[in-house]
Order: structure tokens, then C-alpha cells, then sequence
């Protein structure tokens, strides 16, 4: 294994982008379905129009334009290339932090927060709210490479990152992160190697509620556990074919464009605060950059892997650092305070968002990084 840091710049050929041009040209359409909803999955004429804009009026070379103003790299870990953005603040006493997206999202997620975490002076905040970013790509999504074996859970996602943070230099950071980069970041706050100085997270995964809990819920826990029971009953399906048959899956999802394209957006809806639609809350432009992540990199099964390696009996380690959890209203599970203090037992920052959802920095930008600044402002390196 080479320590080596290697540039990396995004260039997608224009082979592949006719190549989408041509599947979107010659779509085979299901019949609609039989409801005025989204209950049975997402609507023939809600894709069909978003499929018209994708092929007329969508421009890759902006995303990939806006991409490219920051410094990306790959570095090879335990045989894999990783993938990773550095955007190093221009405040000397910046401190480093490393924020990790999670399924269907992407580096995509956190192009609205980048500017104002890295140069929060220049964006009517104060120097002391600055950091270096480090903004990985998980491994088998975006940029990064595909594990060829298993293994590659979050507990060896997490001590990856750990050993990423070490060969950049930082001995010691912060780490922030929200769907799979929340369990992530929670079981790099669990193994606690040394070197993260404390952890935010905004989904926050813990154990089964106490017993104590279970006979005296609050009417917000038990709002809570009602909004999960939901999930599991109408809205996992899609983790159980990924936790069960991740390659079967990624058939349909490498050869259909579209496919891939309802997979994902499917949950924007579902996830989001009060969305009819995923673009009432989110730019269809900035939706469909997400989409090309997955389907430029034909990430479609790899991605789904994760589910197989952690999705079953996720980590739910004691965490002892310095930690903040942050709850948005639509999140797909939310636990009250007194339920995550079961698992982080030095709990600096508590907060609960007055809208937003699972996509927290890609929906609401503005109170993601007020949850951010907060938590790790009550923390020291």
C-alpha cells in the first residue's frame, strides 16, 4: 500500500454523456400507477417530466465546473482508491474537519456549506467558525474506488478515515456527518483512536430506547416512535433489497438511467420537510447532480453493498468523546435527548432544527451550519 496523495481532477468524456443522451432518448416506460400519490413509489408523469429536463435542459460541465474549484485527490487505502476534496481555509487558526456523506447522497450534498465553513468571513460570519475540509467520497460511490472483497463495513470506513486525517497531516480533528456518514462519523467517535478531538452528527443512531423510556414515552417520543414505524412498515424496502441483493439490484440500476435516476430522487420526497415533490424543496439541477454521481461512476451496485456490511446490526458503541446530535423535523428517525445520551456520554450540543430533513445541508444550508458552528464551538482540538 502506497501513502501516496495523488491530484485528481473530474473530466467525464463526452462519450459518456452521449451515451446518456441516448438512453434518455429511448426510455421503456412502466405503465403509471394506479393512485393519485406517492405511495406506490414515484409517478410516471413526475419522472417523465424530469426526464425531458435531464435530456434538454440539464448542463453537466456546470456541475463538474463547480466541482473542479476545489482541490480533489484520491489515496489508496487497504487496496482501495479513495476519493476526497481538501479546501483548506485561508484563517490560520482554522481547525480540520472531515464531513461524510451517506446513501443516495454525495459530495453533492455539501457544495452549499463548503464556502462558508472554509471562509466564514467572507460569507458575514467570524474567522473563529473556519475549517480545513476534508470531504471524502465512500468507498464504492462517487469518485472513490469499488471494494473487490468484503469487509468494508463502517467500522473499517471509520479507521480509513482516521488513517486519511493522519496522512494529511491533521493529528487531530473534528468529524461531522449525516446518514451513513453519521454512523460513520458515530463509530469514529466510538473507536476513538486518538486522534478525533469530538464528533456531530445529524442522524443519530442509537440503541433501543430504555425500559424506562418505553413505559414513560414523552408525546415527542412517542411522535417519534410512530414516525419510524412508518418508515420501517411503508418506506425501507429499498434498505432490505440493498442489505439483501445489492448485485441483483445493479443491473437495473447500471443499464437504466432513469432507473437509477427514481431510485435515488424517490427518497428526496420521502426524506425531505413537507415535499410533494423533491424539487419543492431542492433545485432539480442540483437533484439531477447527485443522480450523475451515481450513474457516471456506475455506482449503482457498489454503493448498495454498504447495506449488506453494516445495514443488518449497525454500531451502536458507546461513544465517549466530545459529541452534538442534531435532530431535523423529517428525519427518519429522531430520538430524544434522553435516548442518544443512552450511547454519547459526553454530549457538548443538542439541537433540534425547526425544519429540514434528511439532506439537512443540501435543504437547509442556513441551519445546518448554525448546528455545526454550535456543537464544535462548544468543543477545543
Amino acid at each position: 500500500m502506497s501513502d501516496e496523495i495523488r491530484d485528481f481532477n473530474i473530466d467525464i468524456p463526452k462519450t459518456a454523456l452521449d451515451d446518456l443522451d441516448i438512453r434518455l432518448r429511448h426510455v421503456r416506460w412502466p405503465d403509471p400507477e394506479p393512485v393519485d400519490d406517492w405511495s406506490q413509489g414515484i409517478p410516471l408523469d413526475y419522472v417523465k417530466t424530469i426526464v425531458e429536463h435531464w435530456r434538454t435542459s440539464y448542463d453537466w460541465k456546470r456541475c463538474q465546473d463547480a466541482l473542479n474549484q476545489y482541490s480533489h485527490h484520491l489515496t489508496e487505502i487497504d487496496g482501495v482508491d479513495i476519493h476526497f476534496m481538501h479546501i483548506r481555509s485561508p484563517e490560520p487558526d482554522a481547525r480540520p474537519l472531515i464531513m461524510t456523506h451517506g446513501w443516495p447522497g454525495s459530495i453533492v450534498e455539501f457544495m452549499d456549506v463548503i464556502a462558508p465553513l472554509t471562509d466564514p468571513v467572507a460569507h458575514g460570519g467570524e474567522a473563529k467558525d473556519a475549517y480545513h475540509l476534508v470531504v471524502p467520497s465512500l468507498p464504492g460511490y462517487g469518485f472513490s474506488g469499488k471494494p473487490t472483497t468484503t469487509g468494508w463495513g463502517i467500522e473499517k470506513i471509520a479507521t480509513a478515515w482516521d488513517t486519511l486525517m493522519t496522512r494529511l497531516g491533521y493529528d487531530r480533528y473534528f468529524a461531522q456527518g449525516g446518514d451513513w456518514g453519521g454512523m460513520v462519523t458515530s463509530v469514529i467517535g466510538a473507536q476513538n483512536l486518538g486522534r478525533c478531538a469530538g464528533i456531530h452528527v445529524n442522524l443519530v443512531i442509537v440503541g433501543p430506547p430504555s425500559e424506562e423510556i418505553m413505559k414513560n414515552p414523552t408525546p415527542a417520543e412517542q411522535a417519534s416512535l410512530a414516525h419510524f414505524a412508518v418508515y420501517q412498515s411503508q418506506g425501507a424496502g429499498y434498505a432490505e433489497i440493498q442489505r439483501t441483493r445489492p448485485q441483483t439490484l445493479g443491473y437495473g440500476l447500471a443499464d437504466s438511467p432513469v432507473g437509477q435516476m427514481a431510485w435515488i430522487m424517490e427518497k428526496f420526497q420521502g426524506w425531505a420537510d413537507d415535499a410533494k415533490a423533491p424539487d419543492d424543496n431542492f433545485d432539480c439541477d442540483h437533484l439531477l447532480d447527485n443522480v450523475m454521481i451515481y450513474w457516471l461512476n456506475n455506482a449503482g451496485a457498489s454503493s448498495a453493498r454498504l447495506y449488506r456490511e453494516s445495514f443488518a446490526a449497525p454500531n451502536i458503541d458507546p461513544v465517549k468523546i466530545p459529541s452534538g446530535c442534531s435532530i431535523f423535523p423529517n428525519e427518519i428517525i429522531t430520538p430524544s435527548r434522553r435516548w442518544a445520551e443512552q450511547r454519547f456520554k459526553d454530549l457538548r450540543h443538542w439541537g433540534e432544527a425547526e425544519r429540514g430533513g434528511h439532506f439537512a445541508a443540501m435543504e437547509v444550508p442556513d441551519l445546518f451550519l448554525s448546528e455545526v458552528r454550535s456543537c464544535f464551538g462548544a468543543m477545543e482540538l
